[in-house]
């Protein structure tokens, strides 16, 4: 594994009354380490494992797309800063690696098929199709397939989004495989119970705090699952 733990540093917050600051569970979980090549965060909405997430990308040095053109009624100055009060420690040094989210994932593959257009040989990395002709969850597994091969740190925030139940199967697989070519190391926040239940992973719950370590059985997702198709 490359990234071995993260550290929180709540009295360096600078305020405690706006997001993500104001979350209980950042004040009280001061550290995650990861044990296995698949670590899942999981939690209801608005726990803030997709935040945490990202704040550990940012902190790698990750790029993550953002259509910058975007405008927002009301901008949190402080929603982007969280990466500054954490820290990681690497086991053998800094990696690099990328940073996957549904919202943004579209605009990668359109920026992909400009530069194809000059470059059309650039496909031949992503099974030589477009991205944009594929459907949603074809994509989503032609990118997977493709850059998941580059040995790195990978984060994913919900790739469920666009899956169908098959290919969380199918995504399962993949970071198995990977995993065990010891070369990869993902990162995952998710509702899916599917890809939750990648066996070996590391399940962190973010509906306890400070957020902890949990078998599947006991995540709440688990449960709220079991419970519909026991008593649809």
């Amino acid at each position: 594994m490359h990234l071995k733990r993260v550290l929180l540093f709540p009295e360096q917050y600078p305020v405690r009354d706006r997001y993500p600051f104001s979350l209980d569970i950042f004040h009280k979980t001061r550290s995650l380490e990861f044990f296995s090549p698949v670590t899942f965060f999981t939690g209801e909405n608005g726990t803030g494992k997709s935040t945490l997430l990202e704040a550990i990308a940012r902190r790698c040095s990750i790029h993550i797309w953002q259509n910058t053109d975007r405008r927002r009624f009301e901008h949190n100055p402080y929603e982007e800063e969280f990466y500054r009060f954490i820290d990681i420690e690497w086991t053998n040094g800094i990696v690099q690696g990328s940073f996957f989210a549904s919202a943004i994932f579209h605009d990668f593959a359109r920026f992909l098929d400009e530069w194809a257009s000059a470059s059309p040989e650039i496909l031949n990395y992503f099974g030589g199709k477009s991205l944009m002709t594929q459907s949603h969850g074809q994509s989503l597994m032609s990118y997977f397939r493709s850059r998941f091969k580059i040995k790195g740190l990978y984060f994913l925030d919900e790739p469920e989004t666009a899956l169908s139940p098959k290919r969380q199967i199918e995504l399962i697989d993949l970071l198995q495989d990977m995993g065990k070519a010891d070369h990869a190391q993902f990162i995952i926040a998710t509702h899916s119970p599917i890809i939750l239940s990648c066996p070996g992973a590391t399940i962190y719950s973010f509906d306890h705090v400070p957020a902890r370590q949990v078998d599947y059985e006991k995540t709440e997702l688990y449960k709220a699952y079991k419970e519909f198709f026991t008593e649809r």
